[in-house]
């Protein structure tokens, strides 16, 4: 019998509640407090606020659980793993855009089972258990499902992206670009927005070269349970890789054969030199 995480959703969403109270009301505070984290990347007080709150009520409500959380790094050594990342998109909450969400999974093992992405500036809402479907709305009583898109060819499909900088970085940004040509149209959406834009059907493919498991849990089983892929650059289902490709599926090896690294295959339509060369992984 499957296991039902319809009370861990409940849960999940009773904190996004929460988090979105405390970080709507510190959004262009005049007080808010930013600092310098050692990676050189922000962190508010608003971040430290929302975490400790999540994990406060987490403590009461899931004492056996263990936690990982951007700030306060991992707790607990338990199969159920809550990953919470306070404020996704924090340069933007610290200058006034209001793009930005709070992420909160479960994870079970391996596998991230459930999870709420929530965007309070923005009036959304995205959340997901397994086998349960993907959806978006309010509330849970206000809801509608997520279903990736049906596009199927690179020249169709429309490429989000957070920026150029972290490609160039690792050596890539030649087969990004080349990738980004292929494509449609880009746009560069951003951390969590991305790949929730994916799950709706409005974009096709997501990608970015550097992430940590909290930038990644929440958004994998809302773009799953939409009909999507979520893998590493290599192939590796989930957000344990380091980085992330999202895909609605269809176009999935196409991304991989340009960005990943993928084992041989064989496919007359798909790029041969150049960036992009790598033939397609085989999926079932």
């Amino acid at each position: 019998m499957a296991t039902d995480y319809t009370d861990d959703l409940r849960l999940a969403h009773l904190l996004a509640d929460d988090a979105d109270s405390i970080s709507a009301d510190r959004f262009k505070a005049l007080d808010l407090h930013v600092m310098t984290k050692p990676d050189l990347t922000p962190v508010s007080d608003a971040d430290q606020a929302v975490e400790e709150s999540i994990r406060r009520t987490l403590s009461r409500a899931r004492s056996r659980d263990a936690i990982t959380g951007e700030e306060e790094g991992s707790s607990g050594t338990a199969a159920r793993r809550w990953i919470v990342d306070p404020i996704d998109g924090t340069k933007n909450f610290v200058r006034g855009v209001p793009v930005w969400a709070t992420l909160i999974s479960l994870a079970v093992e391996d596998e991230v089972v459930m999870s709420v992405v929530s965007a309070p500036l923005l009036g959304r809402r995205w959340w997901a258990s397994k086998d349960q479907g993907s959806w978006t709305g309010k509330s849970l009583m206000k809801a509608t499902r997520n279903q990736v898109s049906d596009v199927r060819r690179l020249e169709d499909a429309s490429l989000a992206y957070a920026s150029l900088d972290g490609w160039e970085e690792r050596g890539r940004l030649d087969d990004f670009m080349a990738l980004m040509r292929r494509c449609w149209r880009t746009r560069g959406y951003g951390d969590f927005w991305s790949y929730m834009l994916l799950a709706e059907g409005a974009v096709d493919i997501a990608a970015e070269p550097e992430l940590e498991v909290y930038d990644m849990a929440a958004l994998v089983p809302i773009v799953t349970e939409a009909g999507g892929i979520f893998t590493s650059l290599d192939g590796e289902d989930g957000p344990w890789g380091g980085n992330a490709l999202a895909t609605n599926g269809h176009l999935h090896d196409a991304a991989l054969s340009f960005l990943g690294s993928v084992p041989d295959g064989d496919d007359p339509d798909w790029p041969t030199s150049g960036p992009g060369s790598v033939t397609p992984l085989r999926r079932p």
